[in-house]
């Protein structure tokens, strides 16, 4: 092997190293990456949860406010009580069948 063919074969060697070095350290970037988007959607599943809970809760809490209001609120109660009724007749029309 000639001197120029040694060298050529030594510079490939180096850039092949590199190359590997750097496929390795993407690698771990990568699964660093999987790892903290696997965390991020479980804090968006837990945030979703605990928002229709806060929703559920903001919801029954004007109900509330409806039923103890003054004339205004009247008709958002009465409104919401007969969505309810119509509610706990469908399921005692499912539960007779």
């Amino acid at each position: 092997m000639t001197e120029r063919e040694t060298v050529l074969l030594d510079e490939f060697k180096g850039k092949l190293d590199k190359l590997i070095n750097l496929h390795l350290r993407m690698k771990k970037e990568k699964q660093l990456l999987v790892e903290e988007q696997l965390l991020l959607k479980g804090q968006i599943r837990l945030l979703t949860l605990k928002n229709d809970e806060l929703v559920k809760k903001m919801e029954d809490l004007k109900f509330a406010k409806s039923l103890l209001g003054g004339d205004e609120n009247s008709h958002e109660a009465k409104i919401k009580i007969n969505r309810l009724v119509r509610e706990i007749d469908k399921c005692i029309a499912l539960l007779n069948r």
